[in-house]
Order: C-alpha cells, then structure tokens, then sequence
C-alpha cells in the first residue's frame, strides 16, 4: 500500500508453540502407509517414477456438471424423484394401446418440466462458477474505485453504471459507490446515472476491454506463475499446468497457485507472511517458516543442484494440518503445516518465496473442503411428500373403481346369447374389450386409468417450487434492508431448499461472542496493584445499572461515569479503534503520580512486549497500526501505546519500544532483545515471551485467563491477588473479557538450564515430543508475581436487543450457547434483552461448597456421582418453581454451566431438563464447548420436534449450524467457516429479524398456498375426467383432446401459481415488524396443516362436480347453435375445459392477497392464452388437430350458450369457497386477516387497542395455543 511500511518480526530461530507440531509423532511413523502414500519428487516431475503415479494436474473446475456428465447428472437427479419416475413409465406406456392419448402429448409436457428442470440447474451452476469472477471483479473494482471516483472519471463512472445492470451480484455495492461520486462529484443535475450509461461512443469500448480483460486476469486457471524449467531459469507457465514436483516462485501480493512446500523466502531466515482470507476469512496475517535445512535455497543457481523426495499424507480437507517427511541431503526431516503455503492464499509482506508442488488441482486442500452446503429438507417438502403418495392412492383407488364398473359392464354385455350394448360389437373386439376375458380387460382398463387420471399428480410442482425458491432466494439476497454497508456484505441465501422454513422457527440456538457481539474489543479497565481504573459504563453496566435501581456500577469503590458511557469525561478527542479506556489518573503521563507507579511501567510494558503483532507505519501520517492475531491483542498494544508506550517496531530479535521516562518525562527509546516466544494456544491460556533489557535482565512476560495464571503465582507475588481476584469478578459481571497479567526475572543459570533442557525436548524424535515441549515450557512459566488484570469490551452489535426482543414477542425461544463465564453471559443476556425484568432465573451450576470438596479429593466417581445428584436435583427444583408459577404470568429464564450442562445432555437426564429448557423463555448456556453446542441443537432439534435455527460466526459453531435444521452464518471477523457451512449468511444479528418475520413469513406463507392451490387445480382437473368416464360407462376416453390434458399444468395454470409464490403478500414488511405474533401462523403450520390441505383438496373434487354437471346439464339435449346442432363430443370438451381454465385462475384470484401488474398478466394472459391455442391450434388440418378443428371459431365462439354458460359455472364454481372466507373472515378472522381489516380501514395504527371483542378472543386464543403447545 502506498504510504505505508511494515516493521516485521521476525522470529528467527525463536521457537512459538505454533511452531512445535513439526514432529515425528505418531501420525509421522504412518508415512508410507494407507492414507501416507503420497510420494513428490521435487523439482524433478519427469522422473520416471513419478510418472506412473499419475497425479491430477493443477486444472481446477467449480460447477457440479461438466460437459460430458451434465445431461447424465442431471437426469438421474430429476428422476430420483417419484412422481418424475411415474410421468416417466407412463411416457413409455403411451406409445401401446393402453394409452387413452397419444404418445406426443404425454412426452411434450415431460420434455419441457425436465428440461426447464435441467436448464434451471446448469444456470445455477454456471452461475456458481462465475461468482468467484463476479466478487474478484467487484474487489477489482473496489481497490481502483476510491482514487478513481476522486477523480471524478465519468468513464469509470459510466462502466460502473453499465455494470450494475450487466453483472448479477454487484448491483447494491456498485450502487452506493456510483451515489457516493454522484454527490462528491458535484455532477450537474442533469449529468445523471440514467445519462451516464448512455453516453456510448468510445466507453463501450473501454468496457468492453476492461471487463474482457477483469474477466481473464481473474480466470484462475489461466493465471500465470513462474515455474523453474530445465534451462535452470524462471519461465511463466499458466496455473493449470502446473504439476506436482514443479519448483515456483511466488511474489509479493500474488497467490499460491497450489499447495506448496515452502523453501525459502526473501528473509534469510526463511520466514514469510500469509493471508489466508481466502480460506477463512481471518485477515490477520500468518508466519510461515521453511526448514533451516532448505533456508538458504535463494537464487536460481542453489536450487539447479537441488532435489529431494518429499513422503505425505494423501489429499485431504484438514486445512490445518499435514502430516510428511523430506528427504534431503541423505537425512530426514518431519514437515508440518508451518511449511506448507495453501492454494488461494496469498504471499503479504515478503518478496518472494520458493515453493514446491505438493498437491495441485482437485487435492488441493482449498479444493478438498469445496463442499455444498448441508443437505436438509424442509418440513412443507417432506409433507409434499406424503401428501403426493395421498394422490397416488386416491390415483389408484379411482382406476380402481372405474376398472371394477368397466369390467361388471363388459361382462354382461353378452348375457345368455344376447348383445346387450351391440353398436360395441362385442362378438368381434380386441382383449381391451372382450366379454368373455372381463377380468384381463378390466385389469387393462386399470392401467389406462392410471394413465388417464395422472393428471391428478401436477407434474410441474416440483420444477415449479424450484424456480420460485431461486426467485425468492434473489429478493432474499437484494434485500437493502439486509445489506450491511459497513463491510460490503449483502445477505445470501447459500440454498433454496429451506425458503419456508425460515417461516417455521420455534428455537434460536445462538453463539454469542461475534454473532450477538462486535468481536471487535475495546480495552476499556484494567486492574493494577490492587487498583482499579476505567471510568465509563459499558453497555452491560447501564443494564446493570438499571436493573439494581440505577445506582451506578461500582468497582473499587470508584464510580463509573453514568453521565457518559462513551467515555468522554476525561477527553473528548478523537476515537480510536480498539480503545475507549478514559481515567485522569494514569492518561497523558499522570500514572508516574501514581503511589504504584513502578507497577504500572511494568504492567504496560507488558502489553507492550508480550504478543505477537505487526506494527503498520504510515509514513505520510506517521500513525502506527497493528495486525494481530486476535482482536483482543491489538487492543492490548493499543492501549499501551495510549499510556506512553508505543511498540513501534522490531527486528529478528529485538523488539522496540517508545518509552515515557518517568524521571526527565520524555519519550525514550527501549530495545527489548527477543529471546523466546511461546504463544497463545487454547489449551495452554496463556502467552509468554522471554527477553532481555537493556539493564541485561532477563524477563518472562506473561498473560493469560486467571484460571491458570493464580496458580503460576510465586508466594510474594500474590500482594494483589484479593483486590485482583474481585476486580475480575466486577469486570464478569460487566461483561468484561479478562487476561491476568505477570512476570517474573530469571537467572542466568535457570535461564541457561532451561534453554539446554528446552532445545533437547524441541529436537527429540519421539511421539511425545509435543507434549516434552509443553512440559519443559510450563516448567519455566511458574512463581509468577501478579501485576494486574485487563478488561476489554466486546460490545454489542447494533440492534441486537430491539432484535431479541421482536423475536421474542414472535414466540419465537432464544437460547444463547456461549464459552463465557456465567457472570459475563447473564449480564450480556441483560444487556441484549434476552433476560429482563421480572424474569426469574433459574440457575443449574456446580460451583457449590460440596463438589468443590470433593474435586479436591481427587475421587473422580464420588464427584461424578454428586455432580449428577446435584443437576438431578436443581432441574427438579426449577420444574417445580414452573408447576406453582404456570397460571402466572411469571416468565422464566435458565441459565446453566458447563459442567452441569454435561450431565443434563446424559441420556437419563436430558428429557427433564429439555422439559424445563423449552418452558423457560430464554436459555443460556454458560461455558459451552463446540460438541455440548451440537448436542443441544439436536436434542433440541428431535426432542421438541419444531424447527431449530442456529446462528454463529466462528468454526466452533459448525457443528451446531449443520445440527440445526436452519444454519444461519454471520460473516464477522472470526473467518468464513461458519458461513460456509450455513444455509443462510448476514452480516449482522439484527438482519434476523427481517429474514424470519418478514422473509420468512412471506416465503412461508407463499410456498403453503403454492402447493395448496397446485393440488386444488389438479384435482379439480383430474375429477372431470373422471366424472365423465362414469357419464360414458368407464370407456376409457378422455373428456379433452390430448393437447388440452397436456398444456394445463404446462401452460394455462403454472404462471399465475408461480406468481403467487414469488410476490404475495397477506401483510406488508412493515406489518410483519409492527406485529411479531404474526409469525405464531408460521411456527404453528395453519397455512398447511392437513385439516387445509384435504380442505383444498375437497374444494378441488367439489369444483370438479360443479363443473361437470353444471356444464353437462346446461348444454346437453338442446340447440347448440343457431342451425340447431346439439353439442357433440368436440364442443362439450371445450366448453367444460374452458369453465376449469376459468374457474381454476380465477380461484387463484380470489386467493392473492397482493396483486401486481404480474399476477394480472400472468392470470388473465392464461386464459387469454387458451383462447389463443385453441384458435392457432384448430387452424391446424384435422390430421393434427383432430377434436379442435376449427372448434372455437365456428361452433363454440358463435353460441351465446357457450359464454352463458361459461359465467354460470365459473360463478357458481367459486361462490362455495367465496362464501367460506366471507364467513371466517368475519367470524374466524386468522391473525392476518385481522390486520388486513384494520389496514384496509386505516386503523392498523393502533390495532393493540380498541379490539373488537370477536378479535381479541382470537388472539387470546392464539396465544393460548402456544403457552399450551409449549407446555
């Protein structure tokens, strides 16, 4: 970046604990073995034995299909389901006798859903493969669009203009910048957007050649990177020839075109940095770092005489580990994934670097975790189901009927000699219709029944769902209201199989640091030698505050600042990320006042010292910024800069600092030599870092949680330990994430000892060496003398609360599963509404006198025994406090830890304690690890047997978003893993909201009334069919001419029901928030319980029986037309066809809530639009037009009776279902209704008041329902 310079670390020979699990451990003895085959000749990929190894090459493929599987792999997709298989079989059939159409009509409608099926599914995934282009072109974009729209380049402008129409997917961003120039700009007003893309000439050809050239830059395959030929040189090569073996060199900015071994880099000691946003969206940097023995491999002339063997493991998805040896020089030496540079991420900070392919294309490790996310279904699809197999049985059992009158009919047509119906010829037919053979014939008849009623399975549903889940899935993703402006993150639906379920939610199971907090910390107190400091209240304070009678938060008997949470009493300056520390007593060098004063030095220097950060020089501003590890230690850094001592910048092994010297006041330089660091891991807690001042001191530097860091305490080095020790348990209380912080002076001899013993562990050849090494340094991070504690704030995220408590007056239950201390998270849950006034908390812990006795007797069973008794007897207890408040109104929140939650998930327990869980109306589980998250989900998930949604943002979450039925990702600072295996990913909590109430409910409500009214059409459909084989003897003729059976779903009835579940809406998005109960018709299924789904279908069979009588009684046996023909077999056809068109859109009519432009076009087009076939169609000759020759135009158009009594079955086909919602509506109003009522009358403003007694037994009754279902 221009303008800046980094100060690296460089650690040298140091030795992190990131850095020990190089080593031959168990996994290194397998080498060779199964699963450790893969052997890698080093810049050497002719050898002729690696040859028959046959490695896949470096090319790389996105899409589900390619072009010779595509047509096969779609196929057996869409033929694994049932009613495609049926449609399929009967195709075949049609080409026999059997069949009561002709072949054509069957296979044309089939033709077109699958095909349309097909054709929806390789736009989808050419789709998936450019979307990598489209966000590389928008980061394209995005890097030159600052200097470029200062500028004001109306070109560039104009491409971005022409761009948001042109490329799917960056229509919102490009938006907001193309806004943001227009105002900076000062364009004229009639220099607009609209004139902007308009002005051609030579901008379409800069468009056209930059978006070319975006467009190739951005192809991955055909990237290029310099690979070492046999000339001994550097030639470019493309990617995807790339081959395992093949020596590279990778600069500065560039990414890793495979998996490579590092060799060396431009640091002599073979260290390099690596962004690997791209894997997890961490931005943080990583230290890679060759093996010593392959270090000085730097110039073209080392590596010609280079070759080596490298043994592995085989391909695999583990990103984050990797198990090899090389073989180099004669000797061994084990690899880990310290020495490995994945593909996709990129090289920051260092020159260059020399790698070797280790694995390339598909066994890239990138590649191996490519995976789609989890296949679930939802529960309306898995009902769709069952309800298909109800229509095949009620298929099987009409063919049935009409087999069993068609064969006691045939049989008695010859009876004792004489023909009864003679015009059939009885005496001279085929085995379709023999007297004599009755019961082959009716078994013949059944299966031309089960062809000719197939209309009753709507052989467009399924395609027809898919297209209206991809469409809301679109407006899902385009939602402004969902866009999160601040990181450029849009939500994104990553499938379409659960739309509706997002309308079904009963349990929210949510993780809370980064998904309900910022995970963007705050140093805001800290405790030093026993004193406090920090004034301001956190967010967790005011709640705190609030809830114990606004009297302010106290710690050390200093009043936190109530007036000003922000912090603003002691300076009003500018804010700075990652600190809102505000005390007078130790800002702007007062801490050299301070009675400790030589504590604070110390403790400060510690912050300034022990971490692991890059410092970021501006050079034009001269501001310094750091890139850390974890949020929370740039804080750390932060903050010490703030107080006087500013960690500026460092070499191999010094570190340097800007120092305040409390004698002279001035700032003064300090060189720390850096001599150990032994980094932070989860199981260790804590950090430490050796060095020497310049007073040639040796120091460990130490912090860490305060579970491990008291007991490292020396017995002179607890002076502060009470006050400390309270202090924490303030800051848990506030919500406060806490590290205690130490040191202690080494002797040389120790010093020297250790090192010896430290080195020996480090370059053991053994199993255990990781755990010699953890052994040897814990052995030096002992007798520790307390400084201090910090306190950083991880805040909430905007809107969280508000969010919380929307959800919750939905009826929706909020679980929080969370590692925090129990402290931290109730205060949280306080702060973010989970908990509130007047609720009662129900606590189930093993923090108690008597576990901690045992646990210090060391008899595991007794305290298992005990913990088990106490967790029995704590859920008993709360569900006997929920039986004597349950006539209440009181509400209940539970909160439990860790320990005890292990024994509630125990296969005796966990149905009391889920029995408790889901009465309460918030849970938070304290101290929760990835696994205790997943096994709440399910049992949550099977117990209640309502749908889950889970929400986090960290790989500790996957497990419990792929348990839950809906896995909703927010894409924070925790990296992309949780988002990658979610079903749905915003950018904020607060964006759950809209997506449930609003989304959800929508799609919910349109994917219910979708297939409703697709099952109503069919059935409506097929019964007229079947009632005119009962009319005509069961012959097996079809009432309509083939053509007409085949375009009804395909072309008369589908549009408008895809209309209906793309853009209805009962309510607005406005009312959906304004009145959250709305969502309980969702989570209690009414829109499509059976009682509405056979509701339907019975409307269906009465419309049929409306239809055909209504129709057969009004034109037949009178004058058709004006010359007196009565209607025939052709006319009545039409005629009945026309009144099941009319009836059936007219249906959807009455249905729709929210009409469109669309939904007009798409209705009233349909029926146009059969009017329209029936003339192109019988225009036809009478060879392919058979039964509608000419049937419209000169017989049906011409008679008045036609229309008559068209409008007579129509009304009278629609009056029964009109009458029912007139009646509910004003009688048995649902709770959408009721709002469409006061909004229709302009009074939706104030509907929680003034109620009609009708409605407000309604809604009493609705609430009853789910106090009673929760119960």
């Amino acid at each position: 970046m221009p303008g800046h310079s980094r100060r690296k670390m460089h650690f040298g020979k140091l030795y992190s604990f990131s850095c020990f699990k190089p080593s031959f451990r168990e996994d290194h003895d397998q080498i060779g073995q199964r699963g450790y085959s893969r052997v890698v000749y080093c810049n050497d990929p002719d050898n002729p034995e690696a040859v028959p190894l046959n490695y896949r090459g470096n090319y790389v493929s996105t899409t589900k299909y390619t072009a010779v599987n595509f047509i096969p792999k779609s196929l057996f997709e869409q033929f694994r389901r049932v009613a495609n298989i049926y449609f399929l079989v009967v195709a075949f059939v049609s080409f026999s006798p059997l069949a009561p159409y002709s072949a054509p009509s069957v296979l044309a409608p089939l033709i077109v859903v699958i095909g349309a099926t097909i054709i929806k599914e390789g736009v989808e995934d050419w789709r998936r493969k450019k979307q990598l282009q489209i966000e590389n072109l928008y980061s394209g974009i995005a890097q030159s669009a600052v200097f470029r729209l200062q500028q004001c380049d109306t070109e560039f402008l104009c491409l971005l203009a022409l761009m948001s129409f042109m490329v799917p997917g960056v229509t919102v961003p490009i938006a907001i910048l193309l806004s943001n120039a227009h105002s900076n700009c000062n364009l004229s007003s009639n220099c607009s957007l609209v004139t902007l893309t308009v002005k051609w000439g030579s901008i379409v050809t800069v468009l056209e050649e930059k978006t070319l050239k975006w467009f190739q830059d951005i192809e991955a395959n055909n990237r290029k990177v310099k690979v070492y030929g046999r000339d001994h040189t550097f030639i470019e090569t493309k990617w995807k020839n790339l081959r395992v073996g093949d020596l590279v060199k990778v600069h500065k900015d560039e990414y890793f075109p495979a998996d490579l071994l590092l060799l060396s880099s431009s640091y002599e000691d073979g260290i390099c940095y690596v962004e690997t946003m791209n894997l997890d969206g961490e931005t943080n940097l990583k230290l890679k770092r060759s093996l010593e023995a392959t270090c000085s491999l730097r110039d073209e002339e080392s590596l010609q005489k280079f070759t080596a063997v490298i043994k592995c493991e085989d391909p695999n998805e583990h990103l984050y580990s990797f198990v090899g040896t090389l073989y180099y020089d004669g000797k061994q030496y084990p690899l880990s994934p310290q020495q490995v540079l994945l593909r996709d991420s990129k090289l920051k900070n260092t020159d260059y670097i020399y790698g070797v392919v280790v694995f390339t294309g598909h066994d890239t490790k990138v590649m191996q975790n490519a995976t789609d996310p989890p296949s679930k279904r939802s529960k309306i699809e898995r009902k769709m189901d069952k309800i298909v197999y109800v229509l095949f049985s009620t298929l099987i059992l009409i063919s049935s009927v009409g087999s069993v009158f068609f064969g006691i009919a045939t049989k008695k047509d010859i009876a004792s000699g004489t023909y009864r119906r003679w015009y059939l010829r009885p005496d001279d037919t085929t085995v379709f219709y023999d007297p004599k053979r009755a019961s082959l014939a009716s078994f013949l008849h059944f299966l031309t029944g089960l062809m000719l009623y197939g209309y009753l399975i709507p052989i467009s549903l399924y395609v027809s769902i898919e297209i209206v889940k991809v469409l809301q899935c679109i407006f899902i993703n385009q939602d402004q209201d969902m866009y999160y402006e601040e990181t450029d993150k849009p939500a994104h639906a990553r499938t379409s199989n659960l739309n509706e379920e997002l309308g079904q939610v009963d349990t929210v199971l949510s993780d809370k640091t980064g998904t309900l907090t910022c995970n963007s910390m705050e140093f805001v107190k800290c405790s030093i030698a026993g004193v406090a400091y920090g004034r301001g209240m956190t967010e967790v304070e005011m709640a705190l505050a609030k809830r114990q009678g606004d009297r302010p938060f106290e710690v050390d008997g200093s009043l936190s600042d109530v007036s000003g949470h922000n912090g603003n009493t002691v300076d009003s300056g500018k804010s700075i990320k990652g600190f809102n520390f505000r005390d007078e007593r130790i800002m702007n060098g007062l801490w050299i006042n301070e009675p400790h004063a030589d504590v604070i030095q110390k403790f400060f220097r510690v912050l300034a010292i022990c971490h692991t950060a890059i410092p970021d020089l501006n050079e034009e501003s001269g501001e310094i910024s750091y890139e850390a590890e974890s949020p929370d230690e740039a804080a750390f850094v932060i903050a010490a800069r703030e107080l006087g001592f500013e960690f500026f910048g460092s070499t191999q092994t010094s570190i340097l600092l800007h120092e305040l010297d409390p004698k002279t006041g001035e700032k003064v330089t300090r060189v720390y030599e850096l001599l150990h660091v032994l980094e932070f891991t989860s199981s260790r807690k804590r950090m430490s870092i050796i060095v020497r001042n310049v007073e040639n001191q040796l120091l460990l530097l130490s912090k860490g949680a305060d579970s491990v860091m008291f007991e490292r305490l020396s017995k002179h080095g607890r002076m502060y330990e009470t006050q400390t020790r309270e202090h924490i348990k303030k800051y848990a209380e506030a919500g406060l994430r806490t590290l205690v912080i130490a040191y202690r002076e080494l002797g040389e001899d120790e010093y020297r000892i250790w090192e010896e013993e430290f080195s020996k562990a480090k370059t053991s050849v053994t199993a255990d060496r990781d755990a010699l090494v953890a052994a040897v340094a814990d052995k030096i991070e002992r007798d520790l003398i307390l400084v201090g504690a910090t306190a950083v704030e991880d805040k909430l995220q905007k809107g969280v609360p508000e969010c919380i408590d929307k959800l919750a007056q939905a009826g929706i239950k909020i679980w929080v599963l969370t590692g925090d201390k129990m402290e931290t998270a109730v205060n949280i849950g306080y702060a973010c509404s989970l908990l509130r006034q007047g609720m009662t908390q129900i606590v189930i812990t093993l923090d108690s006198p008597d576990i901690e006795a045992l646990e210090k007797q060391g008899d595991k069973e007794a305290v298992a025994k005990a913990s088990h008794e106490s967790v029995t007897r704590q859920i008993r207890e709360g569900r006997s406090q929920l039986s004597s408040a349950k006539e209440g109104s009181v509400s209940f929140g539970l909160v439990i830890d860790g320990k005890s939650l292990d024994f509630a998930l125990d296969e005796r327990l966990e149905n009391l304690f889920l029995d408790l869980a889901i009465n309460c109306a918030s849970v938070i589980c304290c101290r929760s690890s990835p696994k205790q998250k997943a096994r709440v989900t399910r049992l949550v998930k099977v117990g209640t047997g309502q749908t889950t949604l889970a929400i986090g943002d960290g790989a500790n979450d996957v497990g419990m978003l792929q348990e839950a039925d809906i896995g909703v990702g927010i894409s924070g600072v925790e990296g992309m893993q949780a988002v990658m295996s979610s079903d749905f990913a915003i950018a904020q909590f607060r964006f759950l909201e809209r997506l449930l109430l609003v989304h959800g409910h929508w799609c919910y409500r349109r994917i219910a009334m979708m297939i409703c009214y697709f099952f109503y059409k069919n059935i409506t459909f097929g019964f007229t069919l079947f009632w005119f084989e009962a009319y005509a003897s069961f012959s097996g003729e079809p009432a309509y001419n083939d053509w007409y059976m085949s375009c009804y779903n395909v072309f008369f009835t589908s549009l408008p029901v895809i209309a209906l579940g793309v853009f209805d809406q009962d309510v607005s998005a406005r009312l959906c928030l304004k009145y959250p109960l709305l969502y309980q018709e969702g989570v209690q299924n009414v829109l499509f319980n059976w009682p509405r789904v056979l509701g339907w279908m019975s409307n269906g069979v009465i419309s049929s029986i409306i239809i055909f009588f209504f129709t057969t009684n009004s034109i037949f046996n009178q004058a058709f037309r004006m010359d007196g023909h009565v209607v025939d077999y052709e006319v009545f056809g039409v005629a009945m066809y026309t009144c099941v068109v009319w009836v059936v859109n007219c249906q959807m009519a009455l249905s729709i809530n929210y009409f469109t432009w669309i939904q007009h076009f798409f209705i009233w087009g349909s029926i146009a639009l059969w009017y329209i076939f029936l003339v192109v169609y019988g225009s036809f000759p009478t060879t392919v037009s058979t039964t509608a020759y000419m049937v419209l135009v000169e017989a049906c158009a011409p008679s008045i009776l036609y229309w008559f009594t068209t409008l007579l079955v129509v009304v009278s086909t629609l009056l029964p279902y009109f009458s029912y919602r007139a009646f509910q509506t004003r009688f048995r109003p649902m709770y959408h209704d009721i709002i469409q009522i006061r909004r229709l009358e302009g009074a939706d403003s104030d509907l929680s008041i003034d109620l009609p007694a009708r409605v407000e037994i309604r809604m009493h009754n609705l609430k009853v329902n789910l106090r009673q279902r929760n119960s």
